[in-house]
């Protein structure tokens, strides 16, 4: 029986390359010259510095701006309040979503029972299994889970014949 699974994973390689050209633009730039602004990773969780909120901002900025080069989908990003920590200066955690959360989950295998095509659709941990008869139900669920799920970035991997 044919199958795919619905995903949601940011190349984590990809993000530690644009947090690495984002800190040497940082570096080189003429505004940054003397503070305390750059981009540390952990893991999957990012942590902007800067001496003031304006230029939390700009830092913010550059790193997105970097990911997009990058190709990493900016709505992998979750971005957190900013931080108080100490004098002027001022840090933020980003989070880099990972998997597809259960409530978008259930959203995905409602949409793809309402939309009554001849497929099933469950949830298996931090991803969706969509299986069906045919190759055809299967394409049109992907092309209808593209249009429908705007909020996430969909991959669609694990295809089988």
């Amino acid at each position: 029986m044919p199958s795919f699974d619905v995903v949601s994973e940011a190349n984590i390689v990809e993000v530690r390359n644009a947090v690495d050209q984002s800190n040497k633009e940082i570096t080189t730039r003429f505004d940054f010259k003397g503070s305390d602004a750059r981009v540390e990773q952990k893991e999957r969780d990012l942590t902007a510095y800067a001496d003031s909120e304006f230029q939390l901002n700009q830092v913010r900025d550059v790193l997105t701006g970097k990911m997009v080069k990058r190709g990493v989908d900016v709505r992998f990003l979750d971005i957190g309040k900013i931080e108080k920590i100490g004098g002027d200066k001022v840090k933020q955690v980003i989070k880099v979503k990972n998997g597809i959360d259960s409530d978008t989950a259930k959203k995905i295998v409602k949409i793809v029972k309402e939309s009554k095509i001849k497929v099933q659709a469950s949830i298996q941990g931090d991803a969706v299994r969509v299986s069906g008869a045919k190759r055809d139900d299967l394409q049109s669920t992907m092309a209808l889970l593209r249009k429908e799920v705007t909020d996430l970035p969909l991959e669609f991997n694990n295809f089988r014949d």
